[in-house]
């Protein structure tokens, strides 16, 4: 059952390893290589973080700054399980590290983190706030906000790009990112209902 698991595992490495040859060497263009470290970087999005904080107070008041403590609370955890729990348990070396890789990845930002690679926080990070933000905002503004979900997927994409994650970090990112913003908006859900604060106030 080991060596089974261990087949499974290098074949998982293995193709792993070739989609990132394929996103960080071969499906690039000179577009992509300004616009993909711009996206990546965090201080690329504070209007967006600071409009929805000030949306969410001017329109839902109390609920409001509920809301916002919900949004750090995801982030925080987030960034907790990832950066502190996940990346202590299990080190892997980023591919801008990897001396196996010298002279083959697209290095395209300035600084190459010592932490490691499995699992990418900014996907972790970034998956978690666009689903809280959407699962509690979508009967409010409509499914047009699934859009935050396309803006954590090209934030995580350009981690590939520019040469610092694997896609196997960033896919496990997703997909823990996404479950603790699930849980939160859950959670936001049931005791501050933004639906209702609108209904709320729209009754005569």
């Amino acid at each position: 059952m080991n060596l089974m698991l261990l087949s499974v595992l290098q074949e998982i490495l293995r193709w792993d390893r070739e989609l990132f040859n394929k996103v960080n060497g071969q499906w690039t263009n000179s577009f992509f290589d300004t616009f993909l470290p711009y996206i990546r970087n965090a201080n690329t999005w504070v209007p967006v973080y600071l409009f929805f904080i000030v949306f969410a107070l001017i329109n839902f008041r109390r609920k409001g700054m509920y809301w916002v403590l919900g949004a750090v609370l995801t982030v925080a955890t987030s960034d907790i399980i990832s950066s502190w729990g996940i990346k202590d348990l299990i080190f892997r070396l980023r591919p801008c590290r990897d001396a196996a890789l010298a002279g083959h990845v697209r290095f395209l930002v300035q600084y190459c983190p010592q932490s490691s690679s499995f699992v990418s926080s900014h996907a972790v990070n970034h998956f978690a706030l666009s689903f809280f933000i959407f699962l509690t905002m979508k009967d409010i503004t409509g499914k047009w906000l699934a859009i935050v979900l396309l803006w954590a997927f090209m934030v995580s994409y350009a981690q590939i790009y520019v040469g610092v994650h694997y896609p196997f970090d960033v896919l496990c990112g997703i997909f823990v990112g996404s479950f603790i913003g699930y849980i939160w908006a859950k959670i936001f859900n049931h005791g501050f209902s933004l639906r209702a604060a609108v209904q709320k106030k729209a009754d005569p």
